[in-house]
């Protein structure tokens, strides 16, 4: 996540954000550094947002086009739990942002997104660019300027049917991976899991107890 030094918007040219499909759920990954150019301007950046307890969503790329969208996101998820008495599903959530994105083509959105959750129990992961493009992924995905270095280590970690457990260990690793390798990753994880049971975030430090059984 970088922040222009012309015009001081918050622009991300680098970062890691990763999203996988297991069994019981979704797990979303990011780190929290942001840049200015090869500044780090902070080490608190926030990537992954909490919609409701079935939805999140990782942002990277400038920060308050980011922020705007996921304020589009909320505030479409109440008025549909005041209509139809349930929040947005991954895949409506996904669409609707698409939509958005659409519109703005000519004056985009400079972001890149991973949209993850469950809809009735079913795990739904989606990405999307800057310019609507909407795809599902049914394993994985990975954002950003690390996402090459930690796409090397899921490819070969990754299985069909894995548990949430499972999934946080991966994407841990990954997250640990690419902050070693790309300059603009780096400083704290933050890992969400989003499954039957609600929508939970881990520090890095929980995360660390988790991976050693504590």
């Amino acid at each position: 996540m970088e922040v222009n030094s012309k015009n001081y918007e918050k622009i991300m040219k680098g970062t890691t954000t990763i999203g996988l499909v297991c069994a019981d759920g979704v797990v979303l990954g990011a780190d929290s550094r942001a840049t200015m150019d090869t500044f780090i301007a902070s080490s608190e950046a926030k990537k992954i947002w909490k919609i409701d307890n079935n939805l999140a969503i990782t942002i990277a790329g400038g920060v308050g086009d980011a922020q705007e969208l996921i304020r589009i996101v909320k505030t479409q998820n109440e008025i549909y739990k005041m209509n139809e008495n349930r929040p947005l599903s991954p895949k409506s959530a996904a669409s609707l942002l698409s939509v958005v994105l659409q519109q703005s083509k000519m004056m985009p959105f400079y972001v890149g997104l991973i949209v993850g959750g469950i809809d009735e129990d079913k795990t739904q992961l989606y990405t999307l660019d800057a310019l609507g493009g909407n795809m599902e992924e049914s394993k994985f995905a990975a954002t950003g300027s690390g996402s090459l270095t930690a796409l090397g280590y899921i490819e070969e970690a990754y299985k069909k049917g894995i548990t949430t457990k499972e999934g946080i260990k991966i994407v841990a690793k990954a997250l640990a991976i690419a902050m070693k390798r790309d300059s603009a990753t780096g400083d704290h994880m933050m890992i969400t899991v989003v499954n039957k049971t609600g929508c939970t975030e881990y520090t890095e430090k929980e995360v660390e107890k988790f991976i050693a059984g504590k």
